[in-house]
């Protein structure tokens, strides 16, 4: 029974930002989405970057679409042509603003010795022309990255929160028979390995700065440690090395405490590591077995799996393993917990009246439950994006086992992953 929870079902600001509350607010069905349009940028970097104008436009309508803040306009169907990017004139601003577009984004890439210089200008007032620009600059490999900057500073300027676009979702991919850990962009761009073990390195999580990926270690099939491997460096570490099975490790909020489920006692059981001190704190005593735990946003409660009323489902605790109470009671399998970042949804694996494994929400109190994923393919691993606005998770729903991205309610799905034979356990990193 512990395996197979274990597994799951399958193994820098533009200017002050005007309207904080709108991050607040959009999640609201009547919320109204900001028409942007993406004039396109100037290019006078072909000779070493070509269709790098292209490219940008490319990439940040795709940041501002999937942001949920910005209802994209189609540039050509303003009657935008290459010519109108030389230095967009009134005429075309008040034909833009004319069309209900209420903001605008116009730039130019361009080489300076050997770094390329992106200049985004936000037209954030067309009819009054009123305007803002940023610049960055950098070697032309970054040039997608500075891409994914400028879409961050429109959502912050828009919101008063931080954008997605530069965040990166670590995951389990399958590569000559082992199972090693990756990092991507979180649009799925620019896969890299972390791990090259030969065996099996699963669960990954991040640590709340980013620096780190937690992950469980499995060194032949008898023996599992929670490891801890550093970005920046490489530099890997063991944290957790007791007897039996030691899986789904998560970081608390404040990056102080490390839960964690360990079979040291016979059964499964969840524990808390002082990330300082190294001090053990036991949190549940069951006969059944409890795993997967996740915190809550505050840091207060815990969500995890327990079989001790028969199949899977899921449970809450109070952080010092009080207070403990069934959620779901729908369903005979409901497993993988993840808590929102907005406090409001817990997404997890349920288990269909036909037995198809998909995702489901529900909120803490139990009183709202939606499935929000369909089809034949088995659904795992889901992991909410910092915005609470997303999440990523796993599907065989094409054959193979894919990451793929969607909205909070299941809408909006878009593949991350190609190639391999299997990616799973994906993770979406803090902003």
């Amino acid at each position: 029974m512990i395996v197979g929870l274990m597994i799951g079902v399958g193994l820098a600001g533009l200017i002050e930002p005007k309207a904080a509350e709108v991050f607040l607010e959009a999640t609201r069905p009547d919320f109204q989405k900001i028409p942007i349009a993406v004039l396109g940028f100037q290019d006078e970097a072909k000779a070493k970057t070509p269709r790098s104008d292209d490219r940008v436009a490319d990439v940040l309508k795709a940041d501002l679409r999937r942001s949920q803040i910005f209802a994209v306009a189609d540039a050509a169907k303003l009657g935008i042509t290459p010519a109108d990017l030389n230095d967009p004139q009134p005429a075309l601003l008040k034909r833009v603003a004319d069309s209900g577009v209420a903001t605008a984004v116009w730039g130019k890439v361009a080489m300076r010795d050997d770094d390329l210089v992106l200049d985004g200008y936000v037209y954030d007032d067309i009819k009054n022309e009123g305007v803002v620009g940023k610049r960055y600059a950098g070697a032309p490999s970054v040039l997608r990255l500075m891409t994914h900057r400028l879409a961050d500073e429109l959502v912050f300027r828009y919101t008063g929160e931080q954008g997605i676009a530069r965040t990166k979702i670590a995951f389990v991919s399958e590569q000559g028979g082992s199972r090693e850990l990756f990092i991507m962009d979180y649009d799925g761009f620019a896969p890299r390995q972390i791990t090259a073990d030969g065996f099996m390195n699963l669960m990954p999580r991040w640590s709340p700065d980013r620096r780190f990926v937690v992950f469980t270690a499995y060194h032949g099939r008898s023996k599992q440690t929670i490891d801890l491997i550093e970005l920046a460096t490489g530099k890997r570490s063991t944290l957790v090395s007791l007897s039996g099975l030691n899986i789904t490790a998560v970081y608390s909020p404040d990056g102080s405490q490390l839960a964690f489920a360990t079979s040291q006692d016979g059964n499964s059981e969840i524990y808390t590591l002082d990330v300082q001190s190294k001090a053990l704190t036991r949190l549940t005593t069951h006969s059944g077995g409890d795993l997967s735990p996740s915190w809550s946003p505050t840091g207060r409660e815990l969500v995890f799996v327990s079989d001790r009323g028969g199949g899977p489902q899921l449970y809450l605790m109070s952080a010092d393993g009080s207070n403990v109470r069934r959620l779901t009671f729908e369903g005979d399998y409901n497993a993988a917990p993840a808590w929102s970042p907005r406090g409001n949804s817990i997404a997890y694996v349920c288990r269909t009246e036909d037995k198809q494994y998909k995702l489901c929400v529900i909120t803490p109190d139990g009183q709202k439950r939606m499935q929000i994923t369909a089809g034949t393919g088995v659904d795992d691993s889901p992991s909410w994006s910092p915005d609470g606005r997303h999440l990523v998770f796993s599907s065989t729903n094409e054959g193979k086992s894919h990451l793929y991205m969607s909205n909070s309610d299941g809408t909006e799905l878009e593949r991350l992953t190609s190639g391999g034979t299997h990616h799973s356990s994906p993770a979406w990193s803090p902003t």
